[in-house]
């Protein structure tokens, strides 16, 4: 496929500058909470995170509207039956999916400021669903329909921590089907709280590795196998799934686009892989020269596929592995095998971020930025910071807000639960002393790709 040049420098000054897309989550009372939750208190957050979601996207429309390219509708003097009047000029989305995508591409002030680089991330919390997942629900759900292995009325059975289970089973109803969700029982409650308040079926199951036949994802395969036909069911399979890919090359496409083409890096980490593979690959197409960073963590084994070429690590050891496959507070991201989907990402680096630098970036930007994000966005942040030091003043790093912290409030955001970890935040102030590293090795291609772009100092 033939591609446009690459845009000049006014469209990027364009792009970033108009509508003012600061738009900020923030949480009363953060810093404070109880030993342990009800299931009235999970409720009440839950009912409280959809009910500041829906204010955020009233009090920020008319930014939205200039960050998508949406017109002003009608005044209200308008008749409402002059259908002819009323509908001239209007741009207006067709139901819920016309609400996915071309979310802002926000500058986080403070990072920027700190780094001396344009630090800039999708804000993907955004989505009607409030997570990135939001995209690969409509991508997944569309493929089935389309090739006729899902019909109205039938059942899309998928394995996940939470957030494709909160897109798949907001979108659900809206295109006719029913939602039916595995998950493993530590996921954050108020995950589970919500995904019961949209309908969906939940079946919460221990952790066990993804070789065991009760792995969530395992489960969640042999239930849309045996689902009755009619009305039938089909397996999302979110982690092998081209079409989860497919979808985020238009994430690439919009960010090329809202940056004028000016990016040096994105960085992101990994879960399925669509993300990073889906923008990798959009970006790479358009400019072979943007850096591209996997930023891991704790526990996961995707690091030494790209740093080392073997997807393994240290905890996996016979006598080594713990209750979990891996053992961090970060959910959504880390794997300890390649998917089809991280296979066909296009990666030249990859970085680690530790469970302190996760927890300390997510107080920092709620304290710097007004910005609540979930423990996977905060990862982000401190991989687009590692890379921005390794590239040095003056480049463009752009990174994925992936939800809110909403749907953290139970662990990642909750006092007493990081207290048990010995993880409460300490930092103050806006100095990123908490960031630490890079944490890299020597291998060739990390330091080959860095030089590539400019840095001198790479080792």
């Amino acid at each position: 496929m033939s591609l446009p040049d690459r845009p000049g420098p006014e469209a990027a000054t364009n792009a970033l500058t108009s509508g003012g897309h600061h738009a900020a989550m923030t949480l009363s009372g953060y810093g404070s909470g109880d030993a342990a939750w009800t299931g009235t208190q999970v409720a009440a957050a839950a009912a409280t995170a959809c009910l500041l979601g829906a204010a955020l996207g009233y009090l920020s429309s008319s930014r939205l509207d200039a960050a998508r390219g949406h017109t002003t509708a009608p005044s209200a003097s308008a008749s409402l039956d002059d259908s002819a009047g009323a509908r001239a000029g209007r741009d207006v989305v067709d139901g819920l999916e016309g609400l996915i995508g071309n979310t802002p591409l926000v500058r986080i002030r403070s990072l920027s400021e700190e780094t001396g680089c344009e630090i800039l991330a999708k804000a993907e919390f955004l989505n009607p669903g409030g997570s990135v997942k939001d995209r690969v629900a409509l991508s997944v759900l569309r493929e089935a329909m389309d090739s006729g292995r899902l019909s109205p009325g039938g059942t899309v059975f998928e394995g996940t921590v939470g957030s494709t289970g909160v897109s798949l089973a907001t979108l659900a109803p809206a295109l006719g089907v029913r939602a039916h969700i595995c998950m493993p029982d530590d996921a954050a409650l108020e995950k589970v709280a919500l995904l019961n308040a949209l309908g969906a079926t939940v079946e919460r199951l221990r952790p066990v590795s993804i070789s065991h036949p009760d792995h969530f994802v395992n489960v969640a395969r042999r239930r849309a196998a045996d689902a009755p036909n009619p009305p039938g069911g089909v397996f999302a399979d979110q982690f092998e799934n081209a079409a989860n890919l497919d979808a985020h090359l238009a994430t690439g496409e919009e960010i090329w686009r809202q940056t004028g083409g000016r990016i040096d890096a994105f960085v992101s980490g990994a879960g399925t892989g669509g993300t990073l593979a889906g923008v990798s690959r959009a970006l790479k197409q358009r400019d072979p020269a943007v850096l591209t960073v996997l930023i891991d963590p704790p526990g996961s084994s995707l690091y030494n596929r790209v740093a080392r070429g073997v997807a393994y690590h240290g905890a996996e050891a016979e006598g080594r592995r713990l209750r979990n496959p891996f053992d961090t507070i970060v959910e959504g991201m880390g794997l300890n095998r390649v998917t089809a989907n991280f296979a066909a990402a296009r990666i030249d680096a990859a970085m680690q971020a530790s469970d302190r630098e996760a927890v300390e970036m997510a107080a920092y930007l709620v304290r710097n930025d007004g910005l609540f994000v979930g423990s996977s966005a905060a990862v982000n942040c401190v991989g687009a910071v590692k890379v921005a030091r390794r590239l040095g003043p003056g480049h463009t790093v752009v990174t994925v807000l992936c939800d809110g912290g909403q749907r953290h409030l139970s662990r990642f955001h909750s006092p007493a639960y990081l207290a048990t970890l010995d993880l409460m935040p300490a930092a103050q102030g806006r100095g990123l002393e908490f960031v630490k590293g890079p944490r890299e090795t020597n291998a060739r291609p990390y330091g080959a790709a860095f030089k590539a772009v400019g840095d001198d100092n790479a080792s």
